[in-house]
């Protein structure tokens, strides 16, 4: 790992974190956070995981930040990487029997959504976090050439907690509730995993 200027660890809980600064002969690249929940990770780990989500440095800006997590559950191995860049998010996670083999789904579904979108990421969206001269990907891919909004709805922002946020949702029978947060004053998102739990959203400004 000789590109890795860097490294450092903390451990919180069950989770270990470890930051990356890479540097390498004065070329600044893509930091690395890397979260292990529920499971230590290796050094093995990290530079498979660092050298396949390496390949997506071209298409950002040298300040990028990949977030990348592995947690393990009974036989189940979660691979989870999110992209950071001047406001723009990319994420991917795939589960599976293997967590290299979950890797490998993560990285085909960045792949896929970055080709679907790369008209839009590399000219129209966000130039400030991309590098749009990198986008040219010689494949032939159905590409999303707009973004029709086909219904606009309308709804006053009651204040409530979480709790009531997530009956409200249940009770309308939707996948999310946007909603006035009361402890924090603030617009909030609660929604419905795919794992059945839910998640709260908390908009950093």
């Amino acid at each position: 790992m000789d590109k890795f200027s860097d490294l450092r660890r903390v451990i919180l809980g069950n989770n270990q974190i470890y930051i990356i600064d890479t540097c390498m002969r004065g070329v600044v690249f893509m930091k690395y956070t890397i979260k292990g929940k529920q499971t230590g990770v290796t050094n093995a780990m990290q530079e498979k995981a660092i050298k396949k989500i390496g390949k997506f440095e071209r298409f950002f800006k040298p300040d990028a930040e990949a977030v990348i997590s592995f947690k393990i559950e009974k036989d189940r191995y979660t691979f989870e990487t999110a992209i950071y860049s001047g406001g723009t998010i990319i994420r991917a996670e795939e589960c599976s029997n293997d967590m290299y083999a979950s890797m490998d789904m993560v990285v085909e579904k960045l792949e896929r959504q970055i080709r679907k979108h790369k008209t839009k990421l590399g000219k129209k969206i966000r130039q400030d976090a991309m590098t749009p001269d990198n986008f040219y990907i010689n494949e032939e891919i159905d590409e999303d050439e707009s973004y029709d909004v086909v219904r606009t709805k309308r709804f006053p922002l009651k204040p409530m907690d979480v709790e009531e946020a997530i009956l409200q949702m249940n009770l309308l029978a939707h996948n999310f509730f946007v909603f006035i947060n009361s402890d924090t004053e603030t617009v909030n998102v609660v929604y419905r995993r795919k794992d059945g739990k839910y998640g709260l959203i908390e908009p950093e400004f």
